[in-house]
């Protein structure tokens, strides 16, 4: 009889254990000292994104005057239409211009330009200043347009989607990435969520506990190009008694009850 109360005890602790806190699985919440429904002031215009080795760019150069002449600059773009030759999705990988190993991008006309360490809008303003100098005169109306090929990130770990994951958007928080890749099951720890980000130094490691409302106040809750996202399973998973309060229940049950029975088995022999 001791023995069945022991084990009965055990399996209490198992599957009290075995629980998964809301707290745990539920998205920004609140502290207690703020008041619901509060107005939160959160930082949107992030420091401009710095170019790395393979990053893909989508550069349009356009002059309503200079058909001609542009067509030169657009060769390397077979998938040209009427807004400029915007390619979105993975046919940017082959048409668009890649940051090689040396942190040049190659250019049609202007040959190599050293992108690296460079923004957007600094990368623009070189091109356009060298087309204004080389080929262009300063009443041409030329316009040129460079932008990343979308955000791309990496989803490793607890998620519903892993891989490389693409967003077509200059701006996205770490939630939404998060969200567009399937989400996080219940077995994922949202407390401990780790971005490795690539600096021109080196690798970086930040922890976001996405838990807490005030996650929206770090500057690593808006995601860069290239970061990886990996979430771990909370530990109950290692317990492999299941995802929910229910299947928890049942499957100790389930031991116990076999327990139970070979107990029973073995003292009345």
């Amino acid at each position: 009889m001791r023995t069945v109360l022991g084990l009965l005890i055990i399996g209490l602790i198992l599957m009290v254990s075995s629980c998964v806190p809301t707290r745990n699985i539920t998205y920004l919440q609140e502290s207690p000292t703020v008041k619901n429904d509060s107005l939160i002031t959160i930082q949107k215009v992030q420091p401009p994104y710095r170019l790395q080795i393979n990053d893909v760019l989508s550069i349009q150069i356009k002059a309503p005057y200079d058909n001609d002449l542009i067509s030169m600059f657009n060769a390397g773009n077979t998938n040209n239409s009427s807004n400029g030759g915007a390619v979105q999705g993975s046919g940017l990988y082959f048409t668009g211009y890649t940051i090689d190993q040396h942190g040049d991008v190659r250019v049609p006309q202007l040959g190599k330009i050293k992108a690296i360490g460079l923004t957007l809008e600094e990368l623009r303003e070189l091109i356009e200043t060298r087309l204004l100098n080389e080929y262009f005169k300063e009443n041409a109306e030329l316009f040129v347009n460079v932008r990343l090929g979308g955000l791309r990130y990496v989803m490793a770990g607890e998620v519903g989607g892993k891989g490389e994951q693409v967003i077509y958007r200059d701006q996205a928080t770490i939630i939404e990435a998060i969200a567009n890749s399937g989400g996080v099951p219940i077995t994922g720890d949202l407390t401990k969520v780790r971005i490795v980000r690539q600096y021109p130094d080196g690798v970086k490691v930040h922890h976001l506990d996405l838990t807490q409302l005030n996650v929206i106040y770090s500057p690593y809750y808006y995601i860069q190009p290239n970061d990886m996202i990996v979430v771990d399973p909370l530990p109950q998973k290692s317990l492999g008694t299941g995802t929910t309060g229910l299947a928890s229940f049942t499957t100790i049950i389930s031991v116990l009850t076999t327990l139970v029975t070979t107990v029973l088995l073995f003292t009345r022999l």
